[in-house]
This record gives structure tokens, sequence and C-alpha cells, in this order.
């Protein structure tokens, strides 16, 4: 009598945006979610999390997730070691250039409201005149300047507009100074400004790597237009039924909303 051969995962991988995608209001992630994910690791498959926030905006729900593995954090820009709780990789954002850049899009479209995540692990994120925080959950820093928030090393700079909404505000930035910086919609009033050849895809291939996965055995799921490269890097992406328009029309697959239990749902089927 020969024995059954093990059956072969359907994805080694596993890669998660929080906001809008895993996490329900308050931060929180659903027991439903949680269990789906821990038989997902039972079976072999490994999770990262990758995520727009940087590291000190993320620590939080990495604890309360029990959470030691890698996480992708700062739109790609920092690879984070949550069970050393360090940096095994991070890209710091020229600050000079994030000057120019708020320069030229200002010429074409007036005053801009700009917030800034600082480098580092316990680094703080600076709020400038007019920007409002739309998470007030989230630890911030008001400063009385725009040049305050040059104070210190960056990863990316946050950008709102009074009138234009956030569609129209990522672009009219991409089309100013697309060459210059990477301009992406991350959220819901967050357009972001990252180091040119930074975003999800790069981030998670560095942290996958680490782990000796490829994009071909890895299943993304996100809800907003700066998935998309992590969407082109991986097998398979599954966008939540509250996703952005433009990552909806990339997608493989839509599942339901993250207070729905999206991820657990596909989850569920692939690794029952």
């Amino acid at each position: 009598m020969t024995s059954a051969l093990p059956q072969a995962l359907p994805y080694a991988l596993i890669a998660t945006d929080l906001d809008g995608t895993l996490l329900c209001a308050g931060d929180t992630v659903s027991a439903r979610s949680y269990e789906a994910l821990a038989t997902a690791r039972e079976a072999g498959a490994q999770h990262i999390i990758v995520t727009g926030r940087p590291v000190p905006q993320v620590r939080h729900v990495l604890d309360d997730l029990g959470y030691t593995g890698l996480a992708v954090c700062g739109q790609g820009a920092q690879v984070y070691d949550a069970a050393r709780g360090s940096l095994l990789h991070s890209v710091s954002m020229d600050r000079d250039l994030a000057e120019v850049a708020l320069g030229k899009i200002e010429a074409e479209i007036g005053e801009v409201y700009a917030a800034v995540n600082q480098e580092g692990v316990d680094a703080e994120m600076l709020i400038g005149p007019g920007y409002r925080m739309w998470h007030p959950h989230l630890p911030t820093v008001r400063v009385a300047r725009r040049g305050d928030l040059w104070a210190s090393p960056i990863n990316k700079v946050l950008l709102q507009h009074p009138e234009l909404d956030d569609d129209e505000l990522t672009r009219v930035a991409r089309a100013v100074v697309g060459d210059l910086v990477n301009v992406t919609m991350a959220g819901e009033h967050t357009v972001e400004l990252q180091p040119p050849g930074i975003d999800k895809a790069t981030g998670l291939a560095r942290a996958a790597a680490v782990l000796g996965v490829g994009g071909e055995s890895t299943i993304a799921f996100g809800d907003m237009p700066n998935d998309i490269p992590m969407f082109a890097w991986a097998a398979r992406g599954v966008a939540m039924a509250n996703a952005h328009r433009e990552l909806v029309a990339v997608a493989d697959e839509v599942t339901l909303s993250n207070e729905e239990d999206g991820i657990a749902v596909v989850l569920e089927r692939l690794f029952a």
C-alpha cells in the first residue's frame, strides 16, 4: 500500500495590505481572519503584511496579532523584522528632492498641505500647516512651518489639497513630478510621494527573497491603487469589495469587503 503524497500548497506566500483589507474598524483583525491566516500557516504558507504605514504606525497592530514575521512598511521603503524589532532594509527619501517636487506641484495647482513620515523604527509623523490627519488614533507631531518637516531623514511625503480630490491630486502630481518621484494613492485623503523606484512590489520582492519565495507562489490582497504593483508582482491579486476601481480593474478576483472578512473567505477556500 502506497502512502499519499503531500498536497502542494496553493500559495506559499500570502501578502496582505492592512487598512481597508485585513484591518476592520479600530485597527482590529477579526477572529475569522485571524483563524484563516493561522490555518494557512499551519498548512505551510507564510504571511507578510505589506502596508503604506511606516513601522511606528504599525507595530501596535503587529503586537496585537502576535505577528513575528517580516513586514513591508512605508509603502515598500522598509522591511521590518517584527520578531527582532529591527529594520532589515530601509530607503530614505532625498529631502531636497521632496522640496523640489512639492514646489513643482504647487506651481501647477496652488498650495498643498504636507506631512512626512520620518525614517526609523521610533520615528515620528510630522504634520505641516493645513494638513488634516484622518486617523487620529495614530501618533503625530504638528509643526509650525513647512521647513520643519525636513529636520530629520524621511521616507515619504503625504499630500492634501484644499479643493482637489484624491484622484485628481494624484493625476496632477504624477503628471508634474512623476519623473522625479513615485506618486501613489494609498488611501482616502492619502496621496504620497516616495523615492523613485520604491513601491509595494519592490519591498515585497525583497522580503519574499529573504523567505525564499517568489512572486509565482504569492497571493496578494489589497484595496487601493498603491497595491497595483504588488498585484503585478504576485501570481494572483485579490481586491476587496471596497477597493478602488483602479485596483479592481487589474485584480484576478474580487472578494467581500474587509468588514465582511473578505480575506478569510478566500483563504478558507484555498486552505480548507
